[in-house]
């Protein structure tokens, strides 16, 4: 799934690049699968075009490109989904679930190859009912910054373990098993920690492990792994891929300890890890 780390570095971008653009023309190739709330492409089509986008906002992991109709796309990039800025000239691929041209030019295409990603304009009066998932998102750290103290109330009395509390989507918007490792190997933790066991200092840590390492995933524009599509909104893979210490790294060595990551399954979960500096 794209973390939190890739959706804000395609919000930005394509704010910059989108914002204030009014849509001449939007091409729907996706499948009906990818416009759950739409009868027909056309339909789609009909409420894109000719609207212009004020702003690209994010809630959790969807962003939310508004519109002056009053409506808003949400743009849910799922598990292999990615956003390029493109000219006419280039070529469509099969990937291409919608082209939206500009009227001053230019255009943006909505790209996936994982059949996870989805594309809707509803009323931005009707949000919140149409996607009730992202009424109950906890936590943006991104978005709205908080004091270690008040991360500290959140893991007060929590019998989750460490991994599960920094993935629930309901406690921490935008995190899954890649940011989570890195987070936990950042912060010294094993994932298998309670969540309210933790003493004040390895709270500290964990509180900034988590700040530190989401801002640095984004100025680096996201992590592109083998085997995946992701890039930027300019065609750029992201570089945090050259950052990351444990995730993906099994058998290398440890930055800190030189003993080998390991990758311990637990139930469908896969987490990587370091047993000699993870306590």
């Amino acid at each position: 799934m794209r973390e939190l780390p890739e959706v804000e570095t395609i919000r930005r971008a394509l704010d910059k690049e989108a914002g204030g653009k009014k849509v001449k023309t939007a091409d729907v190739a996706a499948p009906m699968s990818a416009l759950p709330h739409h009868p027909n492409k056309k339909h789609l089509a009909g409420k894109l075009e000719g609207a212009k986008i004020t702003s690209v906002t994010r809630r959790g992991l969807a962003l939310l490109l508004q519109l002056d109709t009053g409506d808003v796309a949400v743009v849910q990039l799922g598990t292999g989904g990615w956003i390029v800025k493109a000219v006419p000239k280039d070529p469509v691929g099969k990937e291409t679930l919608i082209t939206l041209a500009f009227t001053q030019g230019g255009q943006v295409r909505i790209n996936d190859t994982s059949g996870t990603a989805t594309v809707s304009v509803v009323s931005a009066d009707d949000l919140d009912a149409q996607f009730p998932e992202l009424t109950t998102l906890g936590l943006d750290p991104v978005e709205t910054p908080v004091s270690w103290t008040l991360f500290a109330e959140m893991l007060r009395g929590r019998k989750s373990k460490l991994k599960a509390f920094l993935t629930d989507q309901t406690v921490i918007a935008g995190l899954g098993d890649l940011y989570a490792d890195e987070i936990l190997f950042a912060a010294g933790l094993r994932p298998d920690r309670i969540a309210g066991s933790l003493t004040t200092q390895e709270i500290r840590r964990l509180y900034r492990s988590v700040v530190e390492t989401l801002h640095d995933a984004i100025k680096y524009r996201g992590t592109s792994l083998d085997g995946d599509e992701f890039v930027d909104l300019y065609g750029k893979p992201g570089e945090y891929t050259d950052h990351l210490k444990v995730f993906a790294l099994e058998k290398e060595a440890c930055r800190r300890c030189r003993v080998p990551v390991v990758k311990v399954r637990s139930g469908s979960t896969v987490t990587y890890m370091c047993e000699q500096c993870q306590v």
